[in-house]
């Protein structure tokens, strides 16, 4: 599964030198290596490297719907299109399609398949006081529209999700229409949890989202069935292996839009892209090689991205990577870079994601090694509509860390149980071990080995104090401090 880290790291990218034989290639005509339209090495392997920072965000969005609508033995799997599955539960350490998994919030999933017609998303009436989200993302990941108490307000209400190309009218009774640039999307529905006992209160609200076909909305004769796809299995061997196949295999549910006509024509050219077919077997050992150097390579420039692209404030990273198509505009890197750091983040009115590896001074985060804390001054907590959260992850996978307490995350829900210091401060001990019974309710149990943290920022104020906008606001957090 393309989305674990570990498959992104240089390491990775060698493994696929000794591994290509095992592939599971594509059953479509290969590409010979001796074709006379094959470019050059050097042409090569600059196409794949942009090819790869490019399709990153695609083959992992790809490989999740895999795991979350399509194969029902992925471990993974959550319902086929256009059924809503909901979770009654906050993410743990067990669930591992998606790297840096929010445990705020229980989800409730769907993917859509528009080819046939478009979907009505239907929601409840919702307290004002709880924050939801219904986040579309296409198979861009583009975020292309938002439904929920910050965009729409808790009002009930009916929206139209439609594809590239539908050209009908909006039906009465409809709120607001979205269009997808693909034919599948993933809708994400996010309701706030204040805690445990609030889970039965929130399994209600669940149970009112609806997604439907807009024929049966309309009550009426539904139009003939999509045709069946066999789609390309995306096994965590078979992506490690063919990662240019696989993004083939997306490219032919991804539409080409002028934004990305440019890099499609250049992988046209290595044989990706719709009626096409990369075949990393057929290779000759030279042009193998160079595929191989230039995935290393593109690997580096989206790290490079995420080291460079957000501001750095007292150890955190900050900065807003997440939107439209219009909010990309072809900057590839940055949807690679936001993908690999935290594949679906919001856009940055619906949530602020500072994360750190860091302590304030710069020095890596290692719970096997040290003890440290954060604390928020006076009057100081996140500024937000909503609410916000610190999560915990494994410095290594991004994802949650299992510990004894099953506790991943300290949240503004859970401050009227936690401690405040003399001077009315707000201090979280980040460690392995507990702190001790009078300071358990601030502590974040951290991983013996390397930290990742996340702080989440729902629903940021937009007027200071605030950390909008993204790296310049008058709210800044504060720094992880290494208790000596």
């Amino acid at each position: 599964m393309l989305t674990k880290r570990d498959l992104l790291g240089s390491a990775a990218m060698a493994v696929l030198a000794v591994a290509t034989a095992k592939a599971n290639p594509v059953s479509t005509p290969v590409i010979a290596q001796d074709n006379a339209e094959w470019p050059s090495l050097l042409e090569a392997k600059d196409i794949a490297e942009e090819g790869f920072v490019y399709g990153l965000p695609l083959v992992m969005n790809y490989a999740v719907m895999q795991e979350f609508a399509v194969d029902r033995n992925s471990g993974q799997f959550k319902a086929p299109f256009n059924e809503i599955n909901n979770m009654h539960h906050v993410a743990t350490p067990a669930d591992t399609a998606i790297i840096t998994p929010n445990s705020d919030t229980p989800y409730s999933f769907v993917w859509l398949d528009l080819r046939a017609e478009p979907m009505v998303i239907s929601v409840p009436a919702i307290a004002r006081e709880r924050y939801y989200s219904v986040q579309l993302i296409d198979g861009n990941t583009y975020n292309f529209g938002y439904i929920g108490t910050r965009a729409t307000g808790t009002e009930p209400g009916d929206y139209l999700v439609v594809g590239p190309d539908w050209k009908g009218e909006a039906p009465t009774g409809i709120k607001q229409v979205f269009r997808s640039t693909t034919p599948f999307t993933f809708t994400a529905i996010r309701t706030q949890l204040f805690n445990s006992d609030d889970m039965p209160n929130v399994e209600k609200i669940q149970a009112g989202y609806k997604a439907q076909p807009l024929s049966a909305f309309l009550k009426r004769p539904a139009p003939p069935a999509a045709p069946k796809i066999a789609f390309v299995p995306a096994s965590t061997a078979g992506i490690r292996n063919n990662f240019f196949e696989y993004l083939d295999a997306a490219l032919q549910f991804v539409p080409e839009t002028p934004t990305d006509k440019a890099v499609r024509a250049k992988l046209a050219k290595i044989g990706v892209g719709p009626g096409k077919t990369f075949a990393f077997k057929d290779l000759s050992f030279e042009h193998k090689a160079e595929i191989l150097i230039a995935m290393k390579q593109g690997n580096s420039k989206v790290d490079k991205w995420l080291a460079s692209g957000n501001k750095d404030i007292n150890g955190w990273k900050v900065g807003s990577f997440f939107g439209d198509e219009a909010f990309y505009n072809g900057d590839w890197a940055m949807r690679a870079g936001a993908a690999k750091g935290g594949l679906y983040g919001n856009d940055a009115v619906e949530a602020m994601y500072p994360y750190t590896r860091t302590d304030a001074t710069g020095e890596a985060l290692d719970g096997s090694k040290h003890k440290y804390t954060i604390t928020f001054a006076p009057g100081q907590l996140p500024p937000v509509n909503a609410f916000w959260s610190v999560t915990m992850y494994d410095g290594k996978s991004q994802f949650l860390v299992k510990n004894p307490i099953n506790r991943y995350l300290i949240n503004s829900p859970m401050l009227s149980a936690m401690k405040k210091d003399a001077d009315g401060s707000l201090t979280l001990y980040l460690q392995k071990d507990s702190p001790g019974a009078d300071k358990e309710a601030n502590w974040l149990p951290a991983p013996d080995d390397k930290i990742y943290l996340v702080m989440r920022l729902y629903w940021p104020k937009p007027t200071p104090p605030s950390i909008l906008p993204a790296g310049a606001g008058t709210w800044q957090p504060p720094g992880v401090k290494r208790v000596s």
